[in-house]
Order: structure tokens, then C-alpha cells, then sequence
């Protein structure tokens, strides 16, 4: 025991790795005892849902029988705690439409948004940082006006508009890429741009706010006074102390494409976390809903933890903040 201890006093973030790991333990039993209770009190009962889906017309006989099965006609208490319990162990339940592990289907579908996500991602930070870095050095130049004018319209279009566009140009007109989702790298470029055109227009916005606010610092006039090109100063000093917007951005878009890309999966047939969820809210499959929110608010922290963390490596004087020294 001392000698863990003392390695996490000499590994600052370390300890504070495990006190935030530790203080989100009541957070996911707050999100699974909540999930699991709206899915309770839904008015709609799953063993109906069940057998209907399996093609049979439920009787009262047979939906009781199945219910006693399933562990449904249990207290509410003792119905969570058993499905907590078998979460716990990697056990999400199965399916109520085809009968399927429920942990099976996220896994087979989280490859597929991870890769949108992450592609969606890298196109903004490639167009945004650079075109925000562009508005600021030219601030109230025609350059800045154009830039800002496009990406209020790009900020404006949501991603279903978007995306019925470019199938309509590209897929439809041009024949340039399939309209539905092949599983090619070139049927994810459509699904890509219809994320990543909006991203981009909201977020040259903040990279252009942030960096007019390092440039408006006494040290950029500082090292130009002293003979230093602001072309260094620029992308040495003022990008790098901008950096932690740009990384909190980036956290952002992860986080909200990996449970926001619901309409893009669907136009284009990605199958998909969005994919798979819409379908389970369709047809009220309650286990599937349930492994999809605690999955994502998993997902969720560890994005968090992770920027958290990279703050400290960007700019050490993050870390007083943090309660890391």
C-alpha cells in the first residue's frame, strides 16, 4: 500500500486519473438506475413486443408464462440489480426483435460510427484551424468577410440538409460515389463531408476568436518588437496557446458524433451506433436503448478524462486548475 502511494505522489496525474475514475462511479449508477427506470415505466410491454416481432399473437397465458421466464414479473429493484450485475460482467441482454446479444450489436456497430467520427473530425480540424487561422491574421479583410459569410451558411445547414445535397450532386447527378453505404472507404466520403461541412463553419468561428485573443497579448507584440517574423510568433506561440480550444473542440465532435450521427446513418445507410438505435426507438427495443445510453455515457467520461489530461501536457499551468502540481 505505500508503495502505491508513493508512486502516485510521484505521478501527479496518475492520482488525479484515479480520483476522477472513482468520482464517476456514482455518475454511471445514477445513468444506469435512470435508464433502466424509463425503460421500466414504459407503457408498451416488452413480451408483447416480442412476440409480435417473432410473428406470434400474444395470448395472456403466454405473455404471463414468458414474463415469469424473463425475470419481468420481479420487483423493480431486484429486475435492476440483476440486470446491473450481468452489465457489469459484459452482459448488456439480448434483443427483444431477433434475439441477439445486445453487447454483439454495439460492438459490430461502434467500428462503423468510430470511423465516421474519427474521419469527420480530421477533415474539420484540417479546414477549420487553418481557414480560422487565415480570417484572424486578415481580420476585416475581404478574405475574413467571405470566410466568415461561408461559414455562417455552413454553420447554418443541418446535417440532414447537407446530406440530401451532396446525394443529390454527387451521388445522384455525378455518379461520382454509391448513394448507399457499400462499406468502401469511398462510400464514407459523402457521410463525412455532410458531418464535417457544418463542424466546419461553427468552428473556424472559435479557432478565429481564439486566436485574435492571443494576438491582441502584450508577448506577440513583444517578440515582433524584438525582431522575432510573426509568422513564428504565430504558429509558435499564438497556435500553441490556442491549441486548448482547438483540442477541446476536437473532444466535442468526438463525443457528439459518436451518439449524434443518427440522420446521417440513416440517409445513407451506415450501419451504424445512430443506425442501430433508431431502430431499437422504433421498435421499442428496450435493451438495445439501454446498453446504447450507458455505452455512451461511458464513452463520454473517457473523452472528457482523456482532454482533461491532454490540457496538462499542452499548457503544464492547466494542472494548479486541475488540482495537479
Amino acid at each position: 500500500m505505500n508503495a502505491i502511494s508513493k508512486r502516485l505522489e510521484r505521478h501527479p496525474v496518475l492520482q488525479y486519473v484515479l480520483v476522477r475514475l472513482l468520482s464517476l462511479i456514482p455518475v454511471l449508477f445514477g445513468v444506469t438506475l435512470l435508464t433502466y427506470a424509463l425503460m421500466y415505466l414504459s407503457p408498451k410491454d416488452p413480451v408483447e413486443m416480442m412476440l409480435q416481432a417473432q410473428g406470434t399473437s400474444p395470448s395472456p397465458d403466454v405473455v404471463e408464462a414468458m414474463r415469469h421466464q424473463l425475470g419481468l414479473d420481479r420487483p423493480f429493484v431486484i429486475q435492476y440489480l440483476d440486470w446491473l450485475w450481468h452489465f457489469v460482467r459484459g452482459d448488456m441482454g439480448s434483443s427483444y426483435m431477433d434475439g441477439s446479444s445486445v453487447a454483439g450489436k454495439l460492438l459490430t456497430a461502434f467500428p462503423n460510427t468510430l470511423k465516421l467520427a474519427l474521419t469527420s473530425v480530421a477533415v474539420t480540424v484540417l479546414l477549420s484551424v487553418p481557414l480560422g487561422i487565415l480570417t484572424a491574421v486578415f481580420q476585416g479583410k475581404p478574405v475574413d468577410v467571405i470566410l466568415r459569410f461561408l461559414s455562417f451558411i455552413g454553420n447554418s445547414l443541418p446535417n440532414f440538409v447537407v446530406s440530401l445535397l451532396l446525394l443529390y450532386f454527387f451521388a445522384l447527378k455525378l455518379g461520382w460515389f454509391p448513394i448507399l453505404s457499400t462499406g468502401t472507404p469511398i462510400s464514407l466520403v459523402l457521410p463525412t463531408l455532410a458531418l464535417s461541412i457544418p463542424m466546419t463553419g461553427k468552428y473556424i468561428r472559435q479557432v478565429r476568436a481564439a486566436v485574435l485573443e492571443q494576438l491582441g497579448k502584450p508577448y506577440v507584440d513583444g517578440a515582433v518588437s524584438r525582431g522575432i517574423k510573426k509568422r513564428i510568433v504565430l504558429f509558435h506561440d499564438v497556435l500553441r496557446n490556442a491549441l486548448i480550444t482547438i483540442v477541446t473542440l476536437m473532444s466535442m465532435s468526438v463525443g457528439s458524433l459518436l451518439g449524434g450521427t443518427a440522420a446521417v446513418e440513416m440517409i445513407f445507410v451506415l450501419p451504424g451506433m445512430g443506425y442501430m438505435v433508431t431502430n431499437a426507438v422504433t421498435n421499442r427495443d428496450y435493451p438495445v436503448i439501454q446498453g446504447f445510453v450507458v455505452w455512451m455515457c461511458v464513452i463520454y467520461i473517457l473523452i472528457n478524462l482523456l482532454t482533461d489530461i491532454s490540457y496538462y501536457y499542452i499548457d503544464p499551468r492547466v494542472g494548479s486548475g486541475m488540482g495537479v502540481e
